[in-house]
């Protein structure tokens, strides 16, 4: 079985597809963090010298957005987004 075949058969479960919601903002974001430190060809280690940091500094930023056990702060978000040749953009989007 697939990784996707198991996300398919997982999200079946209504219980489970809420929870999965729950957490898509941290989902996007993390793919948006690690396809711009892929885009500008950059290590981890790159990333940390740039942010005045350890790499398993930049380790845990990236992991946290997956396990949901931290809530990088905006300031850290800016430097990670400098130091991949970004910027940092935070929206409010009204409900549907």
């Amino acid at each position: 079985m697939t990784h996707e075949d198991l996300k398919t058969k997982a999200l079946k479960n209504p219980e489970v597809a809420e929870e999965y919601e729950k957490l898509e903002e941290e989902f996007s974001l993390l793919r948006q963090m690690l396809a711009a430190r892929q885009n500008a060809g950059l290590t981890q280690a790159d990333i940390a010298e740039k942010m005045g940091t350890k790499a398993t500094a930049v380790t845990r930023l990236e992991s946290s957005l997956s396990s949901g056990k931290h809530s990088p702060s905006l300031s850290t978000l800016r430097k990670y987004a400098k130091a991949v040749g970004c910027r940092l953009e935070v929206k409010l989007v009204p409900e549907q």
